[in-house]
């Protein structure tokens, strides 16, 4: 029998009043086995739970537990404390593999679990999932589930992957759409491998899995310094991704006029290098895609343009403030700070764009720059009354960096107070002081 380790009890929880304690077992809920958190969190829907427990002396307890419908019988777990299923595959393009070596550990680690697809949002490549594991999705009805596509051309997903059970992807979507499960869509495009022609057989394909597949993003592959013996890949220049703006607008244009969804998105970075202004707020029909860097800097000013007109009766004091952010952001955060500038004439701003030595100046993106590259790059400046930092530059609930370098350090190093900010318009005005 599985047994479910209880690592905390929530407190004031019915599991604490039965005198349930961390390092306790559970066996089973209403029959059935837990053999993780997944299964807990489905089972204790009903009102009506019996419940057996393992206590650490291991005595069996049997327990008859009467709740509201959504009320939670007091298990509490962390994703930190999942333990997390790993990738199978050798991606071309991971990557993980593209890291330097000397970091903490946790960022080595491949995950591929559909458990997290459905928590975080991350996304998986279904060669990982068991036939029981498609099952449980289907029976707990676990969605949206997020799907590392990159092709459906079975021989190239295989070569892509590096994995030969690989090919499986059209008959893995088929059976998550037939049973009614939703999905989103993720292409990680390469020169030469998936995009042009092969690119427009997976969108053409995808199509059809319309509204099962709700949403497909497309991102291009980022590229480190730290290649030496992977496959060599090529970053995309603006021809190639003027092509992928003008393929995935031929498949945008099929789907409004049958669908009235655009259903594909290219990334920002793919405007950004083609040298196409960044699209309206309305072509991204309610951005399905945007943790994946889909339409966030339309979003991003599209809420500071709303947040500026809310704050419009307040007042500044006079400041300078440092915006600290990636490369390929900088030229659009120059124009959201002149915005407010014009707003409010008592503050100036300096943005501050970050090259990225550490992983190679092909790395443009904030959420990938380094405590190390902002401390030798930036130079305390007695002018600068205040630094705003990107959230997505920090790990998730922390105040650390990707190379182990802590908020404080910066703080040290500048010389002045330096505030994470989330990465939405709106938010960055309320860490001003405006009054």
């Amino acid at each position: 029998m599985s047994k479910f380790l209880i690592e905390s009890v929530a407190p004031g929880s019915i599991f604490e009043e039965m005198e349930i304690e961390a390092g306790d077992f559970l066996l089973s809920i209403n029959g059935q086995e837990v053999s993780d958190f997944m299964d807990y969190r489905y089972l204790i829907a009903d009102e009506y739970l019996k419940v057996e427990v393992e206590k650490a002396d291991g005595e069996i307890w049997e327990l008859d537990i009467e709740k509201d419908f959504d009320e939670d019988p007091g298990v509490a777990f962390s994703t930190e404390a999942i333990e997390t299923r790993t990738c199978k595959n050798k991606c071309i393009f991971c990557f993980i593999d593209q890291m330097p070596p000397g970091m903490r550990e946790t960022l080595y680690v491949k995950d591929d679990d559909e458990r997290l697809s459905f928590l975080l949002g991350n996304y998986v490549t279904l060669t990982n999932l068991t036939q029981q594991e498609r099952e449980r999705i289907v029976r707990y009805r676990i969605m949206p589930i997020n799907i590392s596509v990159h092709t459906t051309n079975p021989e190239l997903r295989c070569k892509m992957l590096h994995n030969r059970f690989a090919g499986t992807i059209l008959e893995d979507l088929r059976y998550f759409a037939d049973n009614h499960i939703d999905m989103n869509g993720q292409i990680v495009l390469c020169p030469g491998y998936n995009d042009g022609r092969e690119l427009e057989r997976t969108l053409n394909d995808l199509m059809a899995f319309y509204p099962a597949m709700g949403s497909v993003s497309v991102v291009p592959v980022g590229l480190s310094k730290y290649r030496e013996g992977l496959c060599p890949l090529e970053k995309f220049d603006q021809a190639g991704a003027r092509r992928t703006i003008e393929i995935i607008t031929a498949v945008q244009e099929k789907m409004a006029a049958q669908h009235g969804t655009r259903f594909v998105y290219p990334s920002d970075e793919f405007f950004l290098c083609a040298g196409i202004p960044l699209p309206k707020s309305d072509y991204y029909d309610g951005f399905p895609q945007i943790e994946n860097g889909v339409g966030m800097m339309t979003d991003f000013k599209d809420s500071l343009r709303e947040a500026l007109v809310e704050h419009r009766e307040k007042k500044a004091d006079p400041q300078k403030i440092g915006v600290i952010t990636g490369c390929l952001a900088s030229a659009f955060m120059e124009e959201c700070c002149a915005e407010i500038e014009k707003a409010f004439p008592q503050l100036s701003f300096e943005v501050m764009p970050v090259v990225n030595n550490f992983f190679g100046r092909d790395i443009t993106v904030s959420g990938l720059m380094t405590g190390t590259d902002i401390m030798a790059q930036i130079a305390p400046d007695p002018a600068v009354d205040l630094y705003l930092l990107p959230e997505n530059a920090v790990r998730r609930d922390t105040e650390i960096l990707l190379d182990d370098v802590t908020l404080e350090d910066l703080k040290d190093k500048l010389k002045q107070e330096i505030r994470i900010v989330p990465t939405e318009g709106g938010a960055l005005l309320d860490h001003l002081n405006l009054k």
